[in-house]
């Protein structure tokens, strides 16, 4: 239970920040940034911080090696989907969703992968920590 929530969180923050429909944060400050420039602001340092949150996590645990190796996976796969016909690519809206669900994919392990390891093996990380 624990993957999907990190992996809805990152889904969330993903989509917040652009999807193809009008509800998006960059839709938005291009419309509004005149009128509302401190929300706007705001808004953008709160998605930065979630930003900066999941890729730090992310790349102390699997690394930049680790996140284009999940990427390539999830990229193998919807080729697979593509390949027999269970996956269309015509659809722009469509492929940025998949993008956006490829990424979360990304992330959601990479925020994971250290309670996944420590259960598998029985070592934790341990950070730099100054005693």
């Amino acid at each position: 239970m624990g993957f999907v929530i990190r992996w809805l969180v990152a889904f969330g923050l993903l989509a917040a920040t652009f999807n193809p429909t009008e509800w998006n944060y960059t839709s938005w400050v291009q419309a509004n940034f005149d009128q509302q420039m401190p929300l706007a602001i705001l808004l953008g340092l709160l998605l930065a911080a979630g930003y900066i949150i999941y890729l730090r996590a992310t790349l102390r645990s699997i690394g930049a090696f680790g996140m284009g190796l999940v990427l390539a996976v999830v990229g193998a796969l919807l080729w697979v989907l593509y390949d027999y016909g269970w996956l269309r690519l015509d659809n722009d809206a469509v492929n940025v969703w998949l993008a956006i669900v490829a990424l979360a994919t990304v992330l959601g392990i990479g925020l994971s992968w250290s309670i996944v390891r420590r259960r598998l093996t029985g070592q934790a990380d341990i950070d730099d920590v100054d005693e």
